[in-house]
């Protein structure tokens, strides 16, 4: 018998989360069965959190269901031949930290992944947050080398993959965030131009001077206001992808225009949101492409990794609030 602790969704968010929104408690599972679906018992090493939690917790939960969210976890027990003790997988089985499962919601990491590599860079750029940045700047923004490419929230999990591997496809990457830390650090790992939108006087400035030419490509992490000021300065036939709007994810009330139907007509541009499970039956080929730039020191990684599943809420909050440097993990 197996004690598993989880966090509760205890009551939805009211603007930006709080700590007590949340509720430690015990679970106890099932022995595992030989028929059936209960075929393997798991232990999360690695948990993510990242901004989509904070929209799909409103859309797709009710209070008092598990925390969703993303896991690297460790095969304890199995009575699924595909599965071998000891193997580790990516789950998306919510803030657990153990679980049971038949094996049909989970990936084996890639056979290839090298020992010195941190497993926990699968819920980064060899995850997820890697192929929105591969799959978004490839398919919907449609890069070509000699292209400027502007990308926000540029020194997150998925802003810093999009600035590397603009660079590997031969384009002029310009990254804003929101610390002279995070700027050091962007140009560190390769953008061409970085600045602090918190301090700049004017965005509109910022952004002209970075590309005095504008943006044939715009990776958009946070909407609302910079995303209203940089369409303004795209390029004609530029392409927008709409990855995420993390400036509105805890409003109370929606934020008002303007609006993007003008720019978008004059300068024929295309804008278009996506998730990226549209591309999962490509999933192993954009995990094989990240894990050899990474592996040959193309793409380099930053994670800021929280100690302890009690610490949930508080890595969750951190992240919302723009404290880490590239993607948020706690290790259990």
């Amino acid at each position: 018998m197996v004690i598993a602790k989880v966090w509760i969704l205890k009551k939805h968010f009211d603007g930006f989360p709080k700590t007590n929104d949340f509720e430690l408690k015990k679970i106890e599972l099932p022995n595992l069965k030989d028929g059936g679906e209960q075929k393997l018992l798991l232990e999360s090493v690695f948990l993510s959190v990242d901004p989509y939690m904070r929209p799909y917790s409103r859309r797709d939960m009710k209070e008092g269901d598990i925390m969703i969210g993303t896991q690297v976890a460790r095969i304890v027990e199995s009575k699924n031949p595909a599965f071998a003790v000891g193997a580790f997988v990516v789950g998306n089985r919510g803030w657990r930290t153990h679980f049971i499962s038949d094996g049909k919601d989970l990936h084996l990491l890639p056979s290839n992944w090298p020992e010195s590599l941190p497993r926990s860079l699968a819920l980064g750029t060899i995850g997820m947050p890697g192929l929105t940045a591969y799959f978004g700047l490839l398919e919907v923004c449609k890069m070509k080398p000699g292209e400027t490419v502007l990308v926000n929230a540029a020194a997150g999990a998925v802003g810093s993959v999009v600035g590397q591997l603009a660079k590997i496809g031969g384009c002029k990457v310009v990254g804003c965030a929101g610390s002279d830390d995070k700027v050091a650090y962007l140009k560190n790992i390769g953008f061409d131009e970085a600045f602090n939108y918190k301090t700049v006087k004017s965005l509109d400035e910022a952004l002209r001077k970075a590309s005095p030419d504008g943006y044939d490509c715009f990776f958009d992490n946070v909407g609302g206001e910079f995303a209203s000021v940089a369409i303004n300065q795209m390029r004609k036939y530029g392409r927008i992808a709409v990855c995420g709007a993390i400036s509105q994810y805890n409003d109370s009330v929606p934020q008002k225009g303007p609006y993007v139907q003008i720019p978008m007509i004059f300068k024929e541009l295309q804008m278009e949101g996506f998730l990226v499970h549209r591309w999962n039956n490509r999933r192993e080929e954009g995990l094989q492409a990240l894990l050899k730039w990474v592996v040959e020191g193309k793409v380099k990684c930053h994670e800021q990794v929280t100690e302890g599943f009690e610490n949930m809420p508080m890595a969750f909050i951190g992240m919302l609030k723009g404290e880490n440097l590239g993607k948020a993990v706690v290790k259990v």
